[in-house]
C-alpha cells in the first residue's frame, strides 16, 4: 500500500469499473467537491441506498464497492461531510456533491506532519510520466 499511496510510479486501476460491473452492484460514480475551496476532495461511489441516507442525513454517505456496504465519511473517524447540493450530469450516470468538511480531515493518508490530505494530493508530470506528491 505504501508505494500504491506514496510512490511516483502511475498504477491506475483499470480493471476497478469492471469489477464493480461484474458484481452487479447498480452504482453511479460521484465527484466529491468543497464548497468553499472548489477543490476536488475524492472520488466514490453511490447506490440508491447511498443516495436516498445522503439526501436524508445531509451527510455524504457512499456505497463501499471493496466491501460491499454503505459508507458514511467519517463514521469513524468523525470527518464528515456536509452534503450541501448534488449537481446531476446530462446523462443521469454521475453525480457531484458539494460538500463542507466538518473537522478538516479527508483522506485517510496524512502528509509528513501527520495531517490528512486532500485525495487527490499528486500530480502526473506529462513529461516523464511519474507522480509528484503536492502534499508531502
Amino acid at each position: 500500500m505504501r508505494e500504491l499511496e506514496e510512490g511516483t510510479s502511475l498504477q491506475l486501476d483499470y480493471r476497478k469499473l469492471t469489477d464493480i460491473g461484474s458484481k452487479r452492484l447498480n452504482v453511479v460514480p460521484v465527484a466529491v467537491q468543497n464548497a468553499d475551496t472548489k477543490e476536488v476532495l475524492l472520488f466514490a461511489y453511490v447506490n440508491e441506498a447511498a443516495l436516498r441516507a445522503s439526501m436524508q442525513t445531509r451527510v455524504a454517505t457512499f456505497w463501499s464497492t471493496s466491501r460491499n456496504e454503505l459508507w458514511v465519511k467519517g463514521a469513524t473517524s468523525g470527518d464528515t461531510y456536509e452534503l450541501l447540493r448534488i449537481l446531476v450530469n446530462c446523462e443521469q450516470n454521475s453525480l457531484v456533491f458539494i460538500v463542507r468538511p466538518q473537522r478538516g480531515g479527508i483522506c485517510h493518508t496524512r502528509n509528513s506532519r501527520g495531517v490528512a490530505r486532500n485525495c487527490f494530493y499528486r500530480e502526473l508530470d506529462l513529461e516523464t510520466m511519474q507522480l509528484k506528491n503536492l502534499d508531502p
